[in-house]
């Protein structure tokens, strides 16, 4: 297996620095007339200011002003990050040994950098908060999902444990809190074709051979409520918020489905009644059978009151989620 190249610059905020390759054509007399070109949404003055900075690097070490351009070379720096708004909950670990780190996501925190979301995700904050610079999620939830999320601590352990996820070997158990419909018959499978179009928001289910799969059960029902169990034999995108909203319950405070609505990001109020409640596999190096299990709750079934009034109650940043 080919070794991936260290970067010539150290982490910042717990993030690696960009990469790029340079082109092994081109018409560019310089590396900054290539960068100018390449970043359209940087502005030249910032390149600029990097480079006089020495915040642009090669191998060599930083990249001078008027640098030839080298086909075929490479660069490094630290993106500039936009200003976020802070997740206000913590990140509780449920295990944590030589290889792995689980934890209990809250909602409203992205699993990985991504867009306007850098600082204020998972990875970066479990990789500064917990001093474990090469920590990497093993798989991702959804911003808007709680619950379990396995990362690996040894590098050496990623591809086995990112492999089982990729081959689906590991058992997954959702909760979810949505409107409970008498004449629905429960339990039963729900399979469908999903697809998600590169720039746009929700995902939506196509005429077509299924590519989906979901065990939906109804646990307990209340007051017109439903507390459902949910395995996902598949992973869409999306997929268990489209399978529950194409049986006419849609999960509560889904922002997406039925309709979609613009919510602030730095709204915390109402969040979506969905947590991934357990993950169970064979361990793939000690071959040990593994069950881990959330400590949260979802707060539409535990506290229907407390969660329409989440507002009200923020700065408790209880674990009922």
């Amino acid at each position: 297996m080919r070794r991936r190249q260290q970067p010539p610059l150290p982490k910042r905020h717990g993030l690696d620095p960009a990469r790029l390759r340079l082109p092994e054509q081109g018409h560019w007399a310089t590396i900054r007339d290539h960068l100018v070109e390449r970043l359209p949404r940087v502005p030249a003055t910032r390149i600029d200011e990097l480079l006089h900075a020495g915040g642009i690097v090669d191998l060599d070490g930083p990249i001078s002003p008027d640098a030839a351009y080298v086909p075929g070379g490479a660069v490094w720096f630290h993106r500039d990050l936009p200003e976020e708004t802070v997740v206000p909950f913590d990140i509780p670990v449920v295990h944590r040994d030589d290889d792995l780190l689980v934890v209990d996501k809250p909602h409203f925190l992205a699993t990985i950098p991504r867009g306007q979301h850098i600082l204020q995700t998972a990875l970066v904050r479990l990789r500064r908060e917990l001093d474990l610079p090469d920590l990497i999620p093993a798989h991702r939830l959804d911003r808007v999902t709680a619950g379990l999320l396995l990362f690996v601590i040894n590098p050496a352990r990623r591809g086995a444990y990112q492999t089982m996820f990729h081959k689906r070997t590991v058992r997954k158990e959702y909760e979810a809190i949505a409107p409970y419909d008498p004449g629905l018959e429960l339990p039963r499978v729900v399979r469908s074709r999903i697809i998600k179009e590169k720039q746009v928001l929700a995902a939506r289910e196509v005429p077509g051979e299924p590519n989906a799969e979901t065990e939906i059960e109804l646990l307990e029902h209340r007051d017109g409520l439903g507390r459902y169990r949910l395995r996902p034999h598949t992973g869409r995108t999306h997929q268990l918020r489209l399978h529950m909203n194409s049986l006419g319950i849609p999960i509560l405070g889904d922002d997406f489905y039925p309709v979609l609505t613009d919510k602030p990001v730095d709204d915390f109020t109402r969040p979506l009644q969905l947590l991934a409640a357990s993950l169970e596999f064979t361990d793939p190096i000690t071959r040990e059978a593994r069950r881990f299990e959330t400590t949260r709750t979802l707060q539409a079934w535990t506290d229907p009151q407390g969660w329409t009034g989440w507002q009200a109650s923020i700065c408790r940043l209880g674990r009922d989620v």
